[in-house]
């Protein structure tokens, strides 16, 4: 069975990486997503794709240059799905306490290695207040993150984040000991998946908003996809 996993929540239906869109996910059953975050000035973890405001609430500045009271009260639905009401960015903590997904795949963007080593050991602080360390694994393209997973976090599942082909992401996740390989759908081929499940790793496709292509990543029998239609997959894959 190929899991469903909601983009950003549900990005393709409404405003992405907030409250808003993680519910719209959980209304689908679809009860696995996917998330980006940056910490804030103060440290806490926040649930934002880019490292600035600008595209999501119009605002100018880094996410790291504002205290977390101040990004929630930030309304981040600019650009997205027309929706009614503000949509705050909100923390990763409001999310543990409100949508209770089975998985979380938590991508964090490349960062400093004191950056990346402060995010990492927030995520296992919090992962841990909640009791959901079994149930994320932290993702990312960026090295400096794996290994800060590898020294601070080794109890938590990592995944590779693979965008281009320039290097065999499979040699790169295996260095990092990774659990889960996610793959830009342009890459998965057949080939590429066995090997990659042969070896251990879990193949999570992304983003994947094609029904066609859905169905056919699913008869190739990928582990998950990602998709900004959660609606659209499970209809596609379930119906």
């Amino acid at each position: 069975m190929t899991f469903i996993y909601g983009h950003r929540g549900a990005k393709g239906e409404a405003p992405e990486n907030t409250l808003a869109s993680f519910q719209r996910c959980l209304e689908h059953g679809v009860n696995r997503c996917e998330l980006d975050l940056h910490l804030s000035r103060d440290g806490e973890l926040m649930v934002i794709h880019d490292p600035t405001l600008k595209r999501t609430t119009g605002l100018r500045g880094k996410v790291q240059q504002h205290d977390a009271a101040e990004l929630q009260r930030y309304d981040a639905r600019l650009g997205g799905p027309g929706w009614i009401s503000p949509c705050p960015i909100p923390r990763l903590e409001t999310l543990f306490e409100q949508c209770p997904f089975e998985h979380w795949q938590l991508e964090v963007k490349s960062a400093s290695r004191v950056r990346a080593a402060r995010t990492v050991q927030a995520i296992a602080t919090l992962a841990e207040r909640h009791g959901l360390s079994e149930r994320v694994t932290v993702t990312s393209s960026s090295r400096e993150v794996l290994r800060a997973l590898q020294q601070h976090a080794p109890h938590l599942a990592r995944g590779l984040v693979a965008e281009y082909a320039w290097l065999d992401p499979l040699k790169v996740a295996r260095h990092y000991g990774c659990n889960l390989l996610a793959l830009n759908w342009t890459l998965c081929t057949p080939e590429r998946q066995l090997k990659a499940q042969k070896a251990g790793l879990h193949v999570s496709v992304w983003t994947v908003n094609d029904a066609a292509l859905m169905r056919r990543l699913a008869d190739f029998g990928v582990d998950s996809l990602i998709t900004d239609f959660p609606g659209l997959a499970v209809s596609t894959l379930r119906g």
